[in-house]
């Protein structure tokens, strides 16, 4: 049985819906970054970052890029939008966050 709209759209749903996450996505607003930093800037251990962009790259809401032995992760360009001054979003297609650029 084919997934409906609904359904695809509750399963990006629920993947945004880990404050976490929504940290993690906050930060790479900012732009790219190594799991390394990321779990520095937000005070969390690599193991938890690792696990949380790995769901969120299995959404592609995030997609990496290696460098050495280092991934990068960056919002994926064709879910990240800016909207206006100061104003950022994600485009999720069923729906859409947005954000306030700090």
């Amino acid at each position: 049985m084919p997934e409906t709209p609904f359904f695809a759209c509750a399963r990006v749903l629920r993947v945004l819906a880990d404050p976490a996450r929504l940290r993690i996505i906050e930060r790479l607003l900012a732009g790219p970054l190594a799991v390394c930093e990321l779990a520095a800037t937000l005070g969390a251990r690599k193991v938890n970052v690792s696990h949380h962009l790995g769901i969120l790259r299995r959404a592609d809401i995030v997609c990496a890029d290696k460098r050495g032995r280092f991934s990068i992760y960056r919002l994926n360009p064709s879910v990240h939008r800016r909207v206006g001054r100061g104003r950022e979003c994600l485009d999720m297609g069923c729906c859409r966050l947005v954000f306030a650029s700090a």
